[in-house]
């Protein structure tokens, strides 16, 4: 029964081991990432997979522009269509998180999100796209390491520069260039508000253009920009 014990009692010395290597090494990585720049994301590279089980040569668009470098326009858009309250919150906003998941038991389905920048840059820098609660604990843990080692603007850098915005385009630059022809640091608000109005579903919109519901998100998220801080 003795060693019965010990050997449990070793399993979860060695779970919990491992378990603190690979929270480690990632914010090892945030660490990093303070002054160097991320070459791809977890969501990138299963994207990129995807899309060479049809093409075998098929590539992403993705450059990298500093902070500096890219449109206030845009920046005051996403804050304010994806997370209001972007520089009061340490990562969540259990406000939002609250009215999310009511709306979503009214409807029955999920409808809305709740997620910040700070989670969903989580969720694009290391994590799969399988909704399991394991990977909810793992985003909220990795939510944490962000808001603890970086500064604002630099997961607002991050952010803007390595989400999805469409079929091949990641990042500010690139989607300023496929659906405007000109770089992130040109977008005009009325370009920046429909770039954010795209973000939820990105492919989409690429593919269909501008919808009637397109445009309303882009009119409202235009009205909110001023209303909004970014670092």
């Amino acid at each position: 029964m003795k060693r019965l014990k010990r050997y449990v009692l070793w399993i979860v010395f060695a779970v919990l081991a491992a378990f603190a290597l690979y929270e480690g090494s990632i914010f090892t990585r945030i660490l990093w990432w303070r002054t160097h720049n991320p070459a791809d994301t977890a969501f990138m590279r299963a994207r990129l997979d995807e899309l060479r089980e049809k093409d075998p040569r098929a590539t992403l668009t993705q450059v990298w522009v500093p902070y500096a470098q890219i449109s206030p326009q845009l920046k005051r858009a996403i804050v304010a269509a994806e997370d209001a309250k972007f520089l009061a919150h340490e990562g969540f906003d259990w406000e939002g998180i609250q009215v999310a998941y009511e709306k979503n038991a009214r409807r029955g389905r999920v409808v809305a999100g709740g997620s910040t920048i700070s989670q969903q840059l989580a969720k694009n820098l290391f994590l799969s796209r399988a909704r399991t609660p394991w990977r909810k604990g793992e985003e909220a843990l990795i939510t944490v390491m962000l808001e603890a080692a970086l500064e604002k603007r630099r997961i607002l850098e991050l952010y803007l520069n390595l989400i999805e915005w469409g079929e091949r385009s990641f990042g500010a630059e690139a989607a300023a260039r496929r659906h405007f022809g000109t770089g992130a640091a040109a977008l005009d608000a009325a370009q920046a508000a429909r770039l954010a109005a795209m973000v939820p579903n990105p492919r989409y919109y690429e593919r269909r253009g501008t919808t009637p519901f397109l445009a309303r998100q882009t009119a409202v998220i235009r009205a909110r920009m001023t209303q909004v801080q970014v670092p």
